[in-house]
């Protein structure tokens, strides 16, 4: 059983994502089995929550284990993770923050698999913070996108929009908003899908998924920016993108991170 102490007024859900993974994977079945109590009262649907409530989960022994993330990295100042896809960011910190204290740096996706960085200090987290706004961290990604991009190498600039009230970006070629730049390298090509490895030179909400669709090549089970028609036949119900090799220069006391490249063991599907 897991138990967890609501902060603020939301839904059963949206907890449920942001604290307990595990929970997220199985969120369906626990509550047609009604292994979910707020306050004691079992519940079998989704429900609205109040600050000051406690949430419990019944889940079995497979389910608590199921992995969410694991760590690739950790010292006393940075802990690097390596998510699941179908994980909130936030559950990652929430269940760091069971083991000690952690600060977030940066966010991935939900259905983004791949590193994700954690400062264990607030001096590490001032460092961390400026070399990610500063542009130090080498990001890159693999992504498995529809068709085949021409040229097979080519860094994009575009610029970006932010509707926060549809949860989207708009990608225009107009000096609007703010700009973007996205490099990617086509590493293979199979059955109307390629393979590719984007690097990120700036790092925006949905930049690589919404600027690959912008040029005509979405992810594969992007439901957000991508073509429902052929995820649908393909059975594509997650995105296939990986944040797959991570290296950090700092200055200062995190200098010595410089000296790692840090590597997700996922890949991407077919």
């Amino acid at each position: 059983m897991k138990e967890y102490l609501v902060p603020e007024n939301t839904t059963l859900a949206a907890f449920t994502d942001n604290v307990c993974a595990q929970a997220s994977f199985c969120l369906r079945s626990l509550l047609k089995n009604r292994d979910v109590r707020v306050n004691g009262v079992r519940v079998s649907s989704d429900v609205p929550l109040k600050g000051g409530d406690v949430v419990r989960y019944y889940m079995t022994r497979a389910q608590e284990e199921k992995s969410a993330f694991r760590i690739v990295y950790e010292d006393g100042n940075v802990l690097v993770a390596d998510k699941e896809s179908g994980v909130n960011s936030e559950a990652v910190f929430s269940a760091l923050r069971e083991r000690g204290e952690v600060f977030f740096i940066h966010r991935l996706d939900r259905n983004t698999a791949g590193l994700i960085v954690f400062a264990r200090t607030r001096e590490a987290e001032e460092e961390l913070l400026r070399a990610f706004r500063g542009r130090s961290v080498g990001k890159e990604y693999l992504a498995r996108v529809i068709g085949t991009p021409s040229p097979a190498h080519a860094v994009l600039e575009a610029y970006l929009i932010k509707d926060a009230a549809s949860s989207r970006v708009q990608i225009t070629d107009r000096p609007v908003g703010e700009k973007i730049v996205t490099e990617y390298e086509v590493l293979s090509s199979s059955e109307g899908t390629s393979l590719l490895k984007v690097t990120l030179h700036t790092g925006k909400t949905h930049q690589i998924r919404a600027h690959l669709a912008f040029i005509g090549h979405p992810i594969v089970g992007d439901e957000k920016y991508g073509d429902g028609a052929f995820n649908r036949a393909h059975h594509a119900t997650r995105q296939r993108l990986v944040a797959k090799r991570l290296r950090i220069v700092c200055d200062g006391s995190l200098s010595y991170l410089a000296q790692m490249t840090f590597v997700s063991e996922h890949e991407v599907q077919e």
